[in-house]
């Protein structure tokens, strides 16, 4: 007999948990998760997996998937893992990393995190030099022409990778900007092999950054490790020099996310 058969489990998980089960189910896979695999998953019955489905679906806390059946985080629920990974005590010794690797590269740095329309500026520790770019903690700026959002693409299965080039316009943001799909898919291939993205006056001109993943503890992408600086003062070569300071640093933010 199947779970989906018995109501065993519906009995053992107490009703005030089960709608946070399945949120915690769905943002555990990271990829869109259809009815039946929250099933296998958690065995409560077929009735009580889509009622709670149209619940969470209702208030905003998920939503269906381009096929219609599978369901993913949905705008509140996105709110809310921002909200916590913004938690005074995890930001606090988010920011002792990212201001390490800002005192030793001498340049600012950035922790961006995806969303649906780009990467959000989560935390940042600016450059002591009086130039300097500014993009605020909260700003959300576009995948395709900056290096934290090719990183994230780079990262996307390949049938969401097409979904996202066929669904929208690559917007040129500088002369620099890559707005041929096939050309920005030869360049997240690049990025992929070689493990960090670069943008070389892509996004806005006389600017130049780097971007390194920041992974949890199943390997998945879940913010960018970024430095940006203005061209007057490093190129493209020279910032790509740094390199191992980023990674390090992504990989002592990694260390926070392990439960």
């Amino acid at each position: 007999m199947t779970h989906a058969d018995t109501p065993e489990k519906d009995t053992q998980i107490p009703t005030n948990l089960r709608l946070l089960l399945i949120l915690e189910e769905v943002a555990r896979r990271g990829v869109a998760v259809k009815p039946s695999d929250l099933i296998e998953a958690l065995g409560l019955a077929k009735p009580t997996i889509h009622r709670l489905l149209q619940t969470a679906e209702a208030e905003g806390f998920l939503q269906r998937d381009l096929d219609g059946r599978s369901y993913g985080p949905g705008p509140r629920l996105r709110q809310l893992s921002v909200n916590t990974v913004s938690s005074e005590h995890l930001r606090t010794a988010r920011l002792a990393i990212l201001r390490g690797v800002a005192d030793e590269i001498g340049e600012t740095c950035n922790l961006a995190i995806p969303d649906r329309e780009g990467m959000i500026y989560l935390d940042r520790v600016e450059t002591k030099w009086p130039l300097r770019i500014q993009l605020p903690v909260g700003t959300q700026v576009p995948f395709h022409c900056t290096a934290s959002g090719k990183m994230y693409l780079s990262t996307l299965r390949q049938n969401t990778l097409e979904g996202y080039l066929s669904a929208r316009k690559l917007h040129p943001n500088t002369d620099q900007t890559l707005t041929d799909p096939v050309v920005l898919r030869e360049e997240l291939k690049r990025i992929t092999q070689r493990g960090y993205s670069t943008d070389d006056e892509e996004f806005m001109p006389g600017m130049a950054a780097v971007a390194v993943p920041v992974f949890d503890e199943n390997n998945r992408l879940v913010a960018t490790l970024s430095v940006h600086a203005p061209t007057q003062r490093h190129n493209l070569g020279s910032l790509v020099q740094c390199l191992n300071s980023l990674q390090d640093g992504a990989e002592k933010l990694s260390g926070l996310l392990v439960p």
